[in-house]
């Protein structure tokens, strides 16, 4: 019989919320994952979580009233950027691959549709991080390029992929692209087959 998911609480953190935090970014493959350093220092999370603006968002997943993951939705600026956010999230090593990405990332997007009217989210993540690759663009996210030895990481460099989900269309082609002249020719074709017929013997 497969193992039942678990119930997953996802909820805006709280300054009491540091240790658990930290305890996620101590986890091997959590830390691994972000540009976060070993050691972390519960201070400096109860400081990070306690100077969130308004428009800041850090979510965190509960599992029987245990912080097992976290995530971050912040503004990307301000005048011409106030329709983008970026996203960072991260799971406790024994909780990946159990749902809870997937909670925090559909609660996010959520804010950012329906309440914040963000129409672009954009992250990073490492190219050999596949598992999270594969989750984002479940939904919806695609990468946009490779940033080529972005950071250092357990004694070497190692590449990130920048991704983004757009919730607005692409814009219409602009006069002049490829889309016209294949009318013209399809228009030319048929017009040269007419004035065949019409000289035909």
């Amino acid at each position: 019989m497969a193992a039942r998911a678990p119930v997953i609480r996802i909820r805006r953190a709280d300054p009491a919320d540091a240790e658990a935090v930290m305890a996620v970014f101590s986890t091997p493959r959590a830390m691994a994952g972000t540009l976060q350093l070993p050691y972390p220092s519960v201070e400096m999370w109860r400081k990070r979580i306690a100077d969130q603006g308004p428009e800041d968002y850090m979510l965190v997943a509960e599992v029987k009233g245990e912080v097992v993951g976290n995530l971050g939705l912040h503004p990307a600026g301000r005048a011409r950027r106030r329709h983008a956010a970026s996203v960072g999230m991260s799971v406790r090593d024994d909780m990946q691959r159990k749902g809870v990405g997937t909670a925090l990332l559909r609660a996010a997007i959520d804010i950012a549709d329906h309440w914040l009217n963000y129409t672009r989210l954009e992250l990073t993540v490492y190219a050999d991080n596949i598992a999270a690759v594969t989750l984002y663009r479940k939904f919806g996210f695609v990468i946009e390029g490779t940033l080529v030895a972005y950071a250092y990481r357990d004694g070497r460099y190692v590449d990130t992929y920048t991704m983004a989900r757009l919730r607005v269309p692409a814009a219409p082609p602009a006069s002049g692209t490829t889309q016209a002249p294949q009318r013209t020719q399809r228009t030319q074709r048929k017009a040269t087959k007419t004035t065949r017929k019409r000289t035909a013997p």
